[in-house]
């Protein structure tokens, strides 16, 4: 698989280069959330389908967390340490999240900053959250 992304696609990568996040698209929205975790690594995730991603060495040079229910593994570069994406431990689950702070400056200026409370209610807290997205986009809980 190449490290090269599609026409309208990115790549996230990692301090030292040893990890690529490839995506088929530009993201047009990242999400802040508030949880203990996120706060704590300083994330902005970007989600997608698996169709939409790929990570790359296979397999990468990465370390794993998982924390609370233990749903999703966090991986960060073993070597500079970079947390660069996650993935469910469930593989048929499709969701998965890529660190955008990792984008180029450029792409990341380009997207939408939404927020989301994962330390209480799961909800995105902007003013034009659609009531369909309240519930189903928690990026750790199943």
């Amino acid at each position: 698989m190449t490290n090269e992304p599609a026409p309208s696609g990115t790549v996230a990568t990692c301090h030292c280069g040893a990890v690529t996040v490839s995506l088929a698209a530009r993201p047009t929205e990242v999400t802040e959330c508030n949880c203990s975790l996120c706060r704590k690594y300083g994330v902005l995730w970007f989600y997608c389908s698996a169709n939409e991603v790929t990570v790359s060495p296979d397999p990468p040079p990465t370390d794993t967390y998982a924390w609370n229910g233990r749903h999703v593994d966090f991986h960060r570069c073993r070597h500079c340490g970079c947390l660069t994406h996650w993935l469910p431990r469930d593989l048929t689950r499709d969701r998965r999240g890529v660190n955008a702070r990792l984008l180029p400056p450029e792409v990341l200026a380009a997207a939408k900053v939404r927020h989301r409370d994962g330390a209480v209610t799961g909800k995105y807290l902007d003013c034009d959250t659609r009531p369909s997205e309240a519930i189903t986009h928690s990026h750790v809980y199943p």
